[in-house]
């Protein structure tokens, strides 16, 4: 998201705004990627193409991030 200034103003958090703004990206971006390659693919080639996609877009992400996991 360009403006997080404003996120972390709020403390962190998104507004329905910054949120539905950030969702529209995304959606656009995932459609430009299924035109252009089509289906069919692994899904490790989609992941490359969204993060480019992303990238080309001015979008920040983060791919393959551990988390961390209770289980049990």
């Amino acid at each position: 998201m360009n403006n997080r200034k404003d996120a972390k103003s709020q403390g962190g958090r998104m507004t329905n705004e910054e949120r539905n703004l950030l969702s529209k990206k995304m959606l656009s971006a995932c459609l430009s990627i299924h035109r252009e390659m089509g289906g069919g693919l692994l899904e490790s080639v989609y992941e490359l193409c969204l993060l480019k996609e992303f990238e080309n877009n001015g979008m920040m992400a983060e791919s393959q991030v551990s988390i961390p996991l209770v289980y049990k």
